[in-house]
C-alpha cells in the first residue's frame, strides 16, 4: 500500500509541475549534485532495469529526492502530454563565441563571507542545464545530471511565464481587454472567484481567492485541484471536478481583488482558459504558432495535460535549453529575432515596466526585496532592471538588458522554493553580467 506522502507526491505531479515536492528540508542532506547524478544512481539503466533502479508508472515516488533528477528530464514517459510543434522549417542556429573565462567568475553569496565562483555554483544548485548569450551569441553551454543538448527538461513555473507572455501579446494586439471582467470571456466562471476579477488581476496574481497552496497541510485546496486534474483514472468513489477547467469554476472568492499579491497556480490555468478561448486555439496550438514556429526552434517542446487533454498552463512545459535561450533573445530584443519582429515591442515594455511593488511587498519574497511581478513575469527592478521566468527547484530564464545578456538554467535542486538557490544565483548572475559588460 502506498503511503499517504507518495499519494500526495503523485497527485501534485499531475497537477503542479510549478510545486513538485513538499519542501520540508530533508532531502538536501542526503546526497550532493555529484552523488545524486542520475547517471550516478543509474536510475532506469539497463535492458530491462534492475527493479530497484526502475521509475515508472504506477508507482509514486518518482518525483521524490533524488528520483526527481531523472524525472524531470521524462515527464513524457510518465504522464499523457500533447506536442508544442516547431514546425516543420529547418531550425535557426545560433551563433557561438564560447567563454572559458566565465567559470573562474567569483561572487560573494548572500548571506556568506566565503567566494564561489560560478562552477562551483553549477553544483550547488543542482544544474542540469546552463546556456550564456551575450549581444545575441551563446557564450557558455553546459549540460549536467539528467540532461544532454538532444534532450528536454521540465521548465515547471516558467510554463507561467510563457502563459503571460501570450496574453500580453494579445493585449497589445488588442484581441483581449486587459480591463475585461472575467466572466465577459468565460461565462462558466461567473459564480467562481475568477468572475468578478479583471483579466489583468489575473494575469498579474491580484485575484483574492480562497485557496491554499500550502503543500504541508494535507486539507489545503491544492490536494483537491491535484485530483481534479489528474489525467490518470479517478477512483470509483470520486465525486470532484474532473479537469481544470471544472475546477476552477468552485474557487471562491476572499477579500477584494486587487489589494494584495498572491502566488496561486490557478491563476495560470484560469489565463490559459482566458486565451484560449479569445484566440479559439488550444493552448499548445496557440504557443507553437506564435512562438515555437517562428523562433527557430530546434526541438518541439511539449505540455503535460488533465484527463480531457487540457494542457496544464501552470507549469507543464518541457523544452530543449537552446530552445529557452532563443525565447530569452526574443524578450532581451523587444520581440524581434533574427531580423523578423514577431510580436509589438510593447509587449517586453509593458513586462518590463513591472507590477505594483506594494502589492507584491506585502507577500514578503525576502529574496526578491523591491521587486514585482506583471504578467507572470518576475521584475527584480536592480540597477541593471533584470526580469525573470523562475520554476521551482531551480529553473530560471533571467534577462539582463543592460549586460545584454540571457541566462537560462535547468536544475533539479532538492529543495523546491527558489528561495533556496536564490542567495547564490543572484548574485552570480550579477557577477557574470558585470564580467561581461566588461568585454
Amino acid at each position: 500500500m502506498k503511503s499517504p506522502n507518495n499519494l500526495k507526491r503523485v497527485m501534485l505531479l499531475c497537477c503542479s509541475l510549478s510545486v513538485l515536492q513538499i519542501d520540508d528540508g530533508r532531502a538536501q542532506s542526503l546526497l550532493d549534485s555529484n552523488m545524486s547524478d542520475p547517471n550516478v544512481m543509474q536510475w532506469m539503466q539497463g535492458f530491462p532495469p534492475p527493479e530497484h533502479k526502475r521509475i515508472m508508472q504506477p508507482e509514486s515516488d518518482f518525483f521524490s529526492f533524488p528520483k526527481m533528477r531523472w524525472t524531470v528530464c521524462h515527464i513524457r514517459e510518465l504522464m499523457p502530454t500533447k506536442q508544442v510543434s516547431r514546425g516543420l522549417g529547418a531550425p535557426k542556429a545560433l551563433e557561438y563565441d564560447l567563454d572559458p573565462g566565465i567559470d573562474d567568475i567569483s561572487f560573494m553569496p548572500t548571506g556568506s563571507n566565503t567566494q564561489m565562483t560560478w562552477q562551483e555554483s553549477l553544483s550547488a544548485n543542482y544544474t542540469d542545464g546552463i546556456l550564456v548569450l551575450h549581444k545575441g551569441k551563446v557564450v557558455y553551454e553546459r549540460y549536467l545530471g539528467c540532461l544532454d543538448e538532444l534532450g528536454k527538461h521540465a521548465a515547471m513555473s516558467m510554463t507561467k511565464s510563457i502563459t503571460g507572455l501570450l496574453a500580453e501579446i494579445l493585449v497589445v494586439e488588442g484581441k483581449l481587454d486587459e480591463s475585461a471582467r472575467v466572466d465577459s470571456i468565460i461565462p462558466e466562471l461567473k459564480n467562481s472567484a475568477f468572475g468578478s476579477a479583471t483579466v489583468r488581476q489575473v494575469m498579474d496574481m491580484t485575484t483574492a481567492l480562497d485557496y491554499s497552496e500550502d503543500y504541508a497541510d494535507p486539507n489545503a485546496d491544492i490536494w483537491q485541484y491535484s485530483r481534479a486534474a489528474s489525467p490518470l483514472p479517478k477512483a470509483k468513489d470520486y465525486v470532484g471536478p474532473n479537469g481544470y477547467f471544472e475546477y476552477l469554476q468552485g474557487v471562491r472568492k476572499s477579500g477584494e481583488h486587487g489589494q494584495a499579491f498572491g502566488y496561486k497556480t490557478v491563476n495560470s490555468d484560469a489565463l490559459g482558459w482566458i486565451i484560449s478561448r479569445v484566440s479559439g486555439q488550444d493552448y499548445t496550438r496557440l504557443l507553437s504558432k506564435r512562438i515555437w514556429q517562428r523562433i527557430g526552434a530546434e526541438q518541439d517542446g511539449y505540455m503535460t495535460v488533465d484527463a480531457l487533454g487540457t494542457p496544464f498552463a501552470g507549469g507543464g512545459l518541457s523544452a530543449g535549453l537552446r530552445d529557452l535561450g532563443r525565447l530569452g533573445l526574443l524578450m532581451l530584443n523587444g520581440g524581434k529575432l533574427y531580423g523578423e519582429q514577431l510580436f509589438p515591442k510593447q509587449v517586453v515594455d509593458n513586462i518590463r515596466a513591472g507590477g505594483d511593488k506594494q502589492v507584491f511587498t506585502k507577500a514578503g519574497y525576502a529574496s526578491l526585496v523591491g521587486g514585482s511581478y506583471k504578467s507572470m513575469w518576475w521584475l527584480l527592478h536592480n540597477k541593471h532592471g533584470a526580469y525573470s521566468a523562475r520554476g521551482v527547484h531551480g529553473q530560471t530564464i533571467y534577462i539582463d538588458p543592460v549586460a545584454q545578456m540571457v541566462v537560462v538554467r535547468f536544475a533539479s535542486f532538492p529543495k523546491a522554493k527558489n528561495a533556496h538557490i536564490d542567495p547564490t544565483s543572484l548574485p552570480a548572475f550579477e557577477a557574470l553580467a558585470a564580467y561581461l559588460l566588461k568585454k
